[in-house]
């Protein structure tokens, strides 16, 4: 008989039994790295629902950054039709039993609807919207500015249109120095004459009006300032 010749691997196979692991056979996952596996998986999940997160706060702030200036310029409009004081009853210092009073600063008796405000310093104090006298936000013509829905119909309440949702314009109107605009002066304040400086009565002084806007969120349980425009009359 002629003898048989093995080759290696075959003679490997026969001396272990036929246990030996055959070559090239891969490797599988500890469980050590599978942890670790998941481990960062999960934090690239996190760092995209943050990411995403931020994204959502950065476009909300946007868009309401751009409706707040918008109702903020949507005052300014309305308030350059205006004289600085009444035209009728002006802005005066009553002297009476040597006590000094200031007249016609604010609203004058009998007016209660945006209609009614003609002149800036109607203006002082007044909110449009949320805790203020008068329904709002307003537009340039004094008119509520509506909610809309998402298919661009304006939304109302029978029949009167919701206005917009969670917004407020409050107004402040100040006398300013006339050399200074920085420099506030009391509402009956009136500049005596010196030798450099002449008498300015007290109806005589630039207005500074400053629109703030504010937005309260469902939920929230308070406003929260979202911008502000100030400006100067002069004359």
């Amino acid at each position: 008989m002629h003898p048989v010749t093995l080759s290696r691997d075959a003679r490997v196979h026969s001396a272990d039994g036929g246990r030996g692991r055959p070559a090239g056979r891969s490797r599988g996952f500890t469980l050590l790295e599978t942890l670790m596996a998941l481990v960062i998986i999960g934090v690239g999940v996190l760092a995209f629902v943050d990411a995403q997160s931020a994204f959502t706060r950065s476009n909300n702030w946007s868009s309401q950054s751009a409706t707040a200036m918008l109702l903020a310029n949507e005052v300014r409009e309305l308030s350059r039709r205006l004289p600085r004081h009444d035209s009728v009853t002006g802005l005066t210092i009553a002297q009476a039993g040597g006590v000094s009073t200031l007249r016609g600063w604010g609203s004058e008796g009998g007016e209660i609807t945006v209609s009614d405000i003609d002149d800036l310093d109607d203006l002082d104090g007044v909110r449009f919207g949320l805790g203020g006298v008068f329904v709002g936000p307003i537009d340039a013509f004094g008119n509520t500015i509506p909610q809309i829905a998402m298919d661009g119909a304006v939304i109302s309440d029978e029949g009167e249109p919701v206005p917009l949702e969670g917004w407020t314009q409050r107004v402040i109107v100040e006398k300013v120095d006339p050399y200074n605009f920085n420099t506030v002066r009391a509402d009956a304040y009136e500049q005596a004459a010196t030798g450099s400086l002449p008498f300015i009565r007290v109806d005589k002084f630039p207005l500074r009006v400053t629109v703030v806007v504010e937005f309260q969120g469902s939920g929230e349980s308070q406003a929260s300032e979202v911008t502000r425009v100030t400006w100067v009359v002069a004359d």
